[in-house]
């Protein structure tokens, strides 16, 4: 049921908000520049690496020697609009179409912070990566990464097909409190460095 539910909701949606992500897509051209979509690899369900897809929210601004200036100077304030409605998020539902992802489900963070996971910690990648999960509706980036994962690890234990309209639902609400968009002092979150961080 929770594969077939995302196959029509994402399919119905990319119908219906193709307008929108066109008009994104240049707006985004025009303010920030090419490549308009982000790409990157991150793990998917059981860690398998995949191309996750987002509105391109930086600039590629960099220092003296070639190296990407830290977030919070690349982050525009169109880019923070944009994180902050999470409009930049919508492409990840061709990621949904194609089963790469759910709706709902862990977030999918780095590649290089998987072997940095405690054997509980992993179990995150027992399903599908969400666009929206637990910890999202519960946090989001505002909360520690123990607290995240915690919260991770319970959906996985505790997922349905009601929690995940519950959880669609809240997310609608946290959207438009454009609530937890970072942590204290940080552009998004700080990095995970493995152990008991918070």
């Amino acid at each position: 049921m929770k594969r077939a539910f995302d196959i029509a909701i994402s399919a119905t949606a990319l119908i219906v908000l193709l307008p929108v992500l066109a008009i994104l897509a240049l707006v985004v051209r025009w303010r920030l520049g090419n490549p308009v979509l982000f790409r990157q690899v991150r793990p998917g369900l059981h860690a398998k690496p995949f191309t996750m897809l987002k509105f391109r929210s930086m600039r590629d601004a960099r220092d003296a020697s070639g190296a990407p200036l830290p977030d919070h100077l690349r982050l525009t304030p169109f880019g923070r609009f944009l994180r902050s409605t999470s409009l930049d998020e919508l492409p990840e539902l061709w990621n949904v179409l194609v089963g790469e992802m759910s709706l709902v489900g862990p977030r999918p963070l780095l590649m290089e912070y998987v072997p940095l996971y405690s054997s509980e910690q992993a179990r995150r990648h027992e399903v599908r990566p969400g666009v929206t999960g637990w910890a999202q509706v519960n946090g989001r980036n505002a909360i520690s990464w123990q607290e995240k994962f915690a919260l991770d690890v319970w959906y996985v234990d505790n997922r349905s097909f009601w929690l995940d309209l519950k959880i669609i639902a809240m997310t609608l609400g946290r959207v438009l409190k454009r609530s937890g968009i970072s942590a204290d002092g940080e552009a998004t979150m700080p990095k995970f460095t493995g152990g008991q961080q918070e």
